[in-house]
């Protein structure tokens, strides 16, 4: 039994992996996401049994690479039946195109490209991942037994909302009677910025409180859910892209991970998966003042296209951008990992090289854009793609500045701006790193006022308690020598 369950346990590694793989591919197809704005037309049962499986994504690899009783009991008794329901319902989920009658020659180029995925690949691809979850469900029987805890299923709902399709939303409302005037538009300095900013406050101090008294190891199970949430939110803008589209992106382009952001969604995740000082160090350096700078400001209003404060392009940028702060000051702040000056060093070259792949990269993207063509239509000037990685093409501050130029095949790029935005960065970096040791120093300081502030009062306590004492005794004394006197 015991070499059974060493075979099953081998089997399951090798298989959740490989759904996992699988399920990122298919993140690239535009009906993965696409559905779940439209529930009305592709049906109740079918897209939540959809949405279960993206749940199926968190708890499999808890269950499978943390032995998390909770995630395998989940994992086998409610996955199974959706999978089943969403082979049965599918319906014309395989047939999801951008295309419309509306479309424009450029939309129909970049159409082309987007959907470059075969409907005979995709649906391999997706009746694969489905044998995949029976599979590692019926392996889990093998390795964890038949038995069942109750209180596991108290995580379903904590599953299904860490894992919810954020345009689900969109069912609700129809954008388009939503101009940008709206009290529900998203801008800079708007309510809604201030109850984001709140947000990434509120929840990393939240997530702080309620780790720091919890063992390492759940701390670090906790921590690592949180990265896989993470990696699945983050993904999930692979299919928008391609189909509704993401902020002002539509194209898979926008999907390469060169925004610095994007790529510190792998670094941190990578950091508390692993564990290793050196991703702990890029983490706290880099994407934590990373992330957190573009709270302070998200740009000039002309060049974002968030829509209104439930639309998904906020939902998304937002959620992500919390849980990689989140994700890269949890680490020090419970001491997994102490940060010091020296450690900047080389998350500081790792920042050069990404300004550097990104600036080149965004060149190559627009220039190779200018020979895109579909059906004898060539794109033409103002049709070609602006990637912005890392924002090394468009400035989103509200001034310009003076061009140094420097040609990458057919695009100019603005050197001196590039320059610029690696410096700016870098000073943020050592502001934030500043602000996080001027914070330690204040709440040492605070806490210290606190300490002795507590053993002077107790320290007074004592002192009354024992001169209450002493007066209890000298009474005492006082009424035995009455006593005496009179007997």
């Amino acid at each position: 039994m015991e070499k059974m369950k060493k075979y099953a346990n081998t089997a399951l590694l090798a298989l959740t992996a490989l759904l996992l793989a699988i399920s990122l591919v298919l993140t690239f197809t535009v009906s993965d996401y696409y559905i779940f704005n439209r529930i009305g037309e592709f049906g109740f049962f079918f897209v939540f049994s959809q949405w279960v499986k993206k749940s199926g994504l968190l708890l499999l690899p808890l269950a499978v690479f943390y032995k998390k009783k909770c995630c395998s009991d989940l994992a086998k008794y409610v996955l199974p039946l959706f999978v089943v329901l969403s082979c049965a319902l599918f319906g014309n989920f395989f047939d999801v195109t951008s295309v419309t009658a509306e479309s424009t020659p450029a939309e129909l180029v970049y159409a082309s490209i987007n959907e470059f995925m075969p409907k005979a690949a995709a649906m391999t691809l997706f009746f694969l991942s489905n044998v995949l979850y029976l599979a590692i469900c019926a392996l889990l029987f093998v390795r964890d037994g038949w038995k069942v805890r109750v209180k596991s299923f108290v995580w379903l709902p904590f599953a299904l909302i860490a894992c919810m399709p954020l345009n689900v939303f969109e069912n609700f409302f129809a954008i388009e009677n939503f101009g940008r005037d709206s009290f529900w538009w998203f801008k800079n300095f708007t309510l809604w910025h201030f109850v984001m900013v709140a947000a990434i406050v509120g929840f990393t101090v939240g997530a702080y409180y309620f780790l720091r008294n919890k063992d390492r190891k759940k701390q670090e199970e906790f921590l690592a859910a949180a990265a896989i949430v993470l990696l699945i939110q983050y993904h999930s803008k692979d299919s928008m892209l391609i189909g509704d589209g993401y902020n002002v992106y539509h194209t898979v382009f926008a999907a390469i991970p060169l925004f610095i952001c994007n790529i510190g969604v792998y670094i941190a995740s990578a950091s508390v998966i692993f564990k290793k000082k050196l991703l702990y160090a890029i983490s706290f350096f880099v994407h934590a003042a990373g992330a957190v700078s573009v709270f302070v400001y998200f740009g000039k209003d002309e060049m974002s296209n968030y829509g209104i404060i439930i639309s998904y392009s906020i939902l998304y940028f937002c959620l992500t951008h919390i849980l990689l702060f989140a994700l890269s000051v949890l680490p020090t702040a419970l001491g997994h990992y102490k940060f010091q000056a020296k450690h900047a060093l080389i998350p500081l070259g790792y920042y050069f090289g990404v300004i550097v792949v990104a600036t080149v990269a965004s060149a190559l993207v627009t220039s190779a854009s200018m020979g895109f063509s579909f059906n004898g239509y060539t794109l033409t000037e103002g049709e070609y793609l602006k990637p912005n990685y890392a924002f090394t093409q468009i400035n989103p501050l509200p001034f310009e500045l003076p061009v140094w130029g420097l040609t990458i095949w057919k695009c100019e790029m603005n050197m001196l701006y590039v320059l610029g935005l690696y410096a700016a960065y870098v000073a943020i970096f050592y502001m934030f790193n500043g602000a996080y040791y001027a914070f330690l120093a204040a709440r040492k300081k605070i806490l210290a006022a606190l300490h002795m502030r507590r053993a002077a009062t107790e320290a007074a306590g004592a002192a009354e308690a024992e001169f209450a004492v002493s007066e209890d005794t000298a009474e005492d004394e006082k009424r035995e020598e009455k006593e005496e006197e009179q007997n």
